[in-house]
């Protein structure tokens, strides 16, 4: 297989490391691909869900020195799950889920110390979207202190469907933003609960605010009218610790 420490090239290299399940991240492409194999990798990327991105020539160039035919995979430093299978797994074992989503937090040191709070707090996963969001690679993993490679992370296509699904499976979806028409210690954290953390510089993402149950802010004193994303979520997160009798 044409492979480095960190990239797949080739079309049919792609296509196996695709069919053996390895953990690919995304797999970069240049446009304008035709032929029978292009088609059944492009079927694969279909079934498999892995995030494709159309790039210069150029950029594969710089990639690989290896014939790479237009298509490079990278590999993923973290194993993702299906948000799905973790919730059966919740409920299998009869336990009060507590999810993080962290809607298209870009920056990896933000990311990181948000995954290692919920790790030390107990989280049951985090979920973050396939696109606009920070690379979960080796700065992210050590900024979180290896909780990457033990909380699992689930990268979805579509948050709004996570959101329902959540909702579905008796979930709370709670929004901590700014905006909230509440005291974040007055959200009953005991229940089941979706927590959802906004971008740095933008917070949630409206269409999913609207979907949310509860809006908790946290109360500010100062002049700056906001805290660190990963703050804010230390704060809420470990006040769901304290309601459920954790400390």
């Amino acid at each position: 297989m044409a492979k480095t420490a960190n990239i797949v090239y080739g079309l049919r290299p792609v296509i196996e490391a695709i069919a053996s399940q390895q953990h690919i991240d995304r797999i970069m492409m240049q446009s304008g691909l035709q032929g029978a194999l292009v088609g059944e990798l492009k079927e694969q990327i279909r079934r498999s869900g892995i995030p494709v991105q159309i790039v210069p020539v150029e950029k594969l160039n710089r990639m690989t020195s290896g014939n790479h035919q237009g298509v490079v995979a990278t590999m993923a430093a973290v194993q993702y799950h299906s948000f799905l299978d973790i919730m059966e797994r919740l409920q299998e074992c009869e336990k009060t889920p507590l999810v993080v989503m962290l809607d298209h937090v870009t920056d990896v040191r933000n990311m990181g110390a948000i995954v290692r709070t919920a790790e030390c707090a107990g989280v049951d996963a985090i979920v973050v979207p396939d696109h606009g969001s920070a690379q979960l690679n080796e700065d992210a993993i050590k900024t979180s202190s290896g909780a990457l490679l033990r909380l699992p992370i689930c990268r979805e296509s579509n948050l709004k469907t996570v959101l329902n699904l959540a909702r579905q499976y008796g979930l709370q979806l709670c929004a901590a933003t700014e905006k909230g028409n509440q005291k974040y210690t007055d959200v009953d954290f005991t229940q089941p609960t979706l927590l959802i953390m906004g971008a740095e510089e933008t917070g949630i993402s409206p269409d999913l605010l609207r979907l949310c149950d509860q809006r908790a802010a946290i109360p500010i004193r100062g002049d700056v009218q906001s805290l660190n994303v990963s703050v804010a979520a230390g704060i809420v997160i470990y006040e769901a610790v304290r309601q459920r009798g954790m400390l």
